[in-house]
C-alpha cells in the first residue's frame, strides 16, 4: 500500500486500483490517515477474510472519517468495480444486490471508496437465512458500566454455552463492549434467536441486577445488556478485524483470548488500534480461528 501522495494506481492480486485522497486524516486523535487504514486492510485481509467470505456484506461508510456524514450502506457503494462479486438478498424493502468480500483486492477496494466498518450477517449467501453456521450475543455496557463488567459476564456466558456443547469465542467489539461467537450446525435464524434469547433470560434469571435483556434505556442503568437480536436473520455484525469509526482514533473489533478477558481490570486493557491488532496477529495468530474454519460445530440444544 502507498505510503505518501494524495492519490496512486496500485496493483492489488492482478487488479488495478486508483486509490484516492489518502492523506485525508480520518481521525483526528491519532493522526490516521486514509492511507494508514488502507494499508491496515491490506494487511489483515488474510484475518479478516474468513469472517467474512461468503456473506453478503454491508458497510459504513464515512468518506471524511467518523466525524462527517455516515450510513449504513446495503447496496454497492458508487464505483465498486465490475469484478466484485455480488449476490441478490431479499429484504423487507424488497430484492437488493450486496457485495461478497472474497479477495484482499475486493476489500481494499470497499475501503478505497469511504466502507471503512465492514458488517456481515450469521449466514452465508449459499446457505442463506435457514442456514445460520453462527451464534453471536452482543454484550453492551449500560451507563456506570464498562467493558470490565462484560467481561465478568462473558466468563459466565462462556460456561453456559459450554454447558448446552458450545464453543464461546470474545471478540471486543472496538466501541464498548463484547461480542461472543460460537458455530453451530446451520439452523434457521428463528432457532438461532430463540435460543440466543433464552440463554440471555437464563443469565438475567441468575443476575437480574447484572444483566438486562431489554432494549429500553431506562431498564440499562448499571447493567450489561445482552443483545440476542443479532441472530435475527435481518441483522448483521461488525466483523472481526473491522476498524471501526469511533470518535478521534479508530478501534478494532479484535478477537482476544480467554486469558484477557479473565485478566480485564480496565476498558484500556482490551483496546487496541490498527497497527497493535496486526502486531497481535503477526506474534501469536489468530485466537478466533476455530469460528472460521467451522471447528467444533454443535446443534444448538
Amino acid at each position: 500500500m502507498p505510503a505518501s501522495s494524495d492519490r496512486q494506481v496500485v496493483e492489488v492480486e492482478g487488479h488495478r486500483l486508483a486509490l484516492s485522497h489518502l492523506d485525508r486524516v480520518l481521525f483526528p486523535g491519532s493522526g490516521h490517515t486514509k492511507a494508514q487504514v488502507l494499508r491496515y486492510y491490506a494487511r489483515i485481509a488474510p484475518a479478516l477474510l474468513p469472517y467474512a467470505r461468503g456473506r453478503p456484506t454491508s458497510f459504513v461508510r464515512a468518506p471524511e472519517g467518523p466525524a462527517g456524514q455516515s450510513w449504513i450502506a446495503k447496496n454497492p457503494p458508487p464505483g465498486s468495480p465490475h469484478w466484485v462479486p455480488r449476490v441478490p438478498v431479499e429484504h423487507r424493502e424488497g430484492l437488493t444486490e450486496q457485495i461478497v468480500l472474497d479477495s484482499t483486492a475486493a476489500l481494499v477496494a470497499m475501503v478505497n471508496l469511504g466502507a471503512y466498518e465492514v458488517h456481515v450477517p450469521q449466514w452465508t449467501a449459499e446457505a442463506g437465512p435457514d442456514g445460520h453456521d453462527r451464534l453471536v450475543l452482543d454484550l453492551d455496557p449500560g451507563p456506570g458500566t464498562d467493558l470490565v463488567v462484560c467481561c465478568r459476564v462473558a466468563q459466565r456466558l462462556r460456561q453456559l454455552l459450554d454447558a448446552d456443547g458450545l464453543t464461546a469465542y470474545p471478540v471486543v467489539s472496538g466501541s464498548k463492549g463484547l461480542h461472543l461467537y460460537a458455530p453451530i450446525r446451520p439452523a434457521p435464524g428463528r432457532a438461532a434467536s430463540r435460543y440466543a434469547k433464552e440463554l440471555a433470560g437464563r443469565m438475567m434469571g441468575e443476575h437480574p441486577g447484572l444483566v438486562v435483556v431489554s432494549m429500553a434505556r431506562a431498564e440499562r442503568r448499571g447493567k450489561v445488556l445482552i443483545d440476542w437480536s443479532q441472530n435475527a436473520s435481518a441483522k448483521t455484525t461488525v466483523a472481526p478485524y473491522s476498524v471501526r469509526l469511533t470518535p478521534d482514533r479508530p478501534g478494532v473489533a479484535a478477537p482476544v483470548t480467554w486469558d484477557e478477558v479473565a485478566g480485564c481490570q480496565d476498558p484500556a486493557d482490551l483496546a487496541f488500534g490498527p497497527e497493535e491488532v496486526l502486531g497481535r496477529v503477526a506474534e501469536h495468530g489468530d485466537p478466533l480461528v476455530g469460528l472460521g474454519g467451522g471447528q467444533g460445530r454443535a446443534p444448538l440444544p
